[in-house]
């Protein structure tokens, strides 16, 4: 029986190791590059959509995660006191149950000024992480700012340990009142901590908060943004927050999309890049396994002959895959045929990167319809959304693309909602976190609790 459990105990340890070596040798992610047509209109000037996918390989078992380096930054100013107060310390516990033994974790309060009241540490058996989330008690004013810093702090002694994912899940339900308190002030924030490796969630609970800021300062550090009208959506939404925190697999993920001579890249869609010249570079950032994350670009075609074929775009990602401690560099090549054939061009239709160009188009759309709403041009606004609505509908219906029809569909409603009544402060949150979850191809969309459908990621 003995010499069993010796023959056991080594085979387990032989697969154990095989299926290391397996995750060590295949990179982390996968690229692909999709054309929202796979055939184009010949002899007319035409206009493409790059996109570029990393599809996350999807880890063999929960214990194969890369450990986590997480700090919790609570606010705990006194408008979170009650109700709020109490679902916010039991989200973080939640937090910590399905954290593992080795993997770290700091918890920073803040109200008039930030407080560490763990600093980073191994989780151990959490109990005595518990009782110490139960003991916090509401206070004063709202240093968001430095509660923020404070929780970079604690994720930074151990960063320069690669293998571990650095994230930190902020929450707060009012306005950034002490210290730095401007959009730019975190935006510029989230996007030195991104340099450093550190991502950073926001959760805004009620109606209090402050939007502008919370989804800046996410979308600067690759980080997920959430609007949870109702304290009771805190637990969902920590346990969806941490799904994705230990699953990531690769990060510093850039893309990098040349483009031969003859088309023109004429813009990023849906995320911050540059353009120059025949170039177009984007940052992705962290990308989770199992999931795809994607850059799209819309590209100008010069009129080339029916009959013919020719490289689209060719593109490069470089990355970190965090499990094999390594750089990886993929390369892929997209290539179009042209067509006088009208009804050939419509069957090649890519639906998925049509939606996917839609959702982004639209997101962008109500975001100058926010501002526009700012001004008091609401009247403004409403036309911009209709107008755009109106292009999208007739881009979908030319493809027979019911899932981009929908999309403007309800983008025309969102021109309902901005004309017909008054722009609330809970209709402005769920625009703009809405627009920045699609920006981010987040899947879980805060402002309905509830997961999104189209392929993002």
């Amino acid at each position: 029986m003995k010499h069993l459990t010796t023959l056991s105990i080594l085979l387990a340890s032989l697969m154990l190791f095989a299926e290391t070596a397996r995750a060590a040798s295949a990179p982390a992610v996968a690229l692909r590059i999709e054309l929202d047509r796979s055939v184009f209109a010949a002899d007319i000037t035409e206009k493409a959509i790059v996109k570029v996918c990393l599809d996350g390989v999807r880890l063999p078992r929960p214990e194969a995660r890369q450990p986590v380096n997480l700090a919790i930054v609570l606010d705990r100013s006194g408008s979170m006191n009650g109700d709020r107060i109490e679902r916010a310390k039991e989200a973080a516990i939640e937090a910590v149950s399905r954290l593992g033994p080795d993997d770290i974790l700091s918890l920073v309060v803040y109200d008039t000024t930030a407080n560490t009241l763990i600093p980073a540490r191994r989780v151990g058996n959490g109990r005595d992480i518990e009782r110490t989330i139960r003991s916090i008690e509401p206070g004063g004013s709202t240093a968001l700012y430095a509660g923020v810093t404070q929780g970079a702090s604690e994720l930074r002694k151990n960063i320069e340990n690669r293998r571990y994912v650095h994230r930190i899940i902020l929450l707060s339900d009012g306005q950034a009142n002490v210290g730095p308190s401007s959009p730019d002030d975190l935006g510029r924030l989230g996007a030195a901590l991104i340099r450093e490796g550190i991502a950073v969630t926001t959760v805004g609970v009620g109606l209090g908060y402050n939007e502008d800021l919370m989804t800046r300062l996410a979308l600067r550090s690759d980080g997920n943004t959430y609007f949870a009208e109702s304290s009771s959506s805190l637990s969902r939404i920590f346990a969806a927050e941490l799904g994705d925190v230990l699953n990531v697999v690769a990060r510093g993920a850039v893309v990098c999309v040349e483009f031969p001579e003859g088309i023109r890249p004429l813009a990023v869609v849906g995320r911050a890049g540059t353009v120059k010249g025949q170039r177009a570079e984007i940052t992705l950032g962290q990308i989770y396994g199992g999931q795809e994350k994607f850059a799209l670009v819309e590209a100008e075609i010069t009129p080339t002959n029916a009959g013919a074929e020719r490289e689209i775009a060719r593109v490069r990602v470089t990355c970190e895959d965090i499990a094999a401690q390594r750089a990886v560099e993929l390369t892929a090549l997209g290539r179009a045929r042209f067509s006088s054939d009208n009804s050939a061009v419509i069957a090649s239709a890519n639906h998925q990167v049509q939606a996917d160009f839609a959702a982004n188009r639209i997101a962008e759309v109500k975001e100058k319809a926010i501002e526009l709403t700012d001004s008091g041009k609401q009247a403004e606004a409403a036309k911009l959304l209709r107008y755009n609505a109106a292009q999208m509908k007739t881009y979908g219906e030319n493809y027979d693309n019911r899932a981009v029809v929908q999309q403007a569909e309800a983008n025309d409603a969102d021109a309902d909602i901005v004309e017909l009544s008054p722009f609330t402060v809970e209709t402005r949150k769920t625009f703009r976190t809405d627009s920045a979850n699609t920006f981010n191809q987040q899947t879980y969309f805060s402002s309905s609790v509830a997961p999104v459908q189209s392929g993002t990621r």
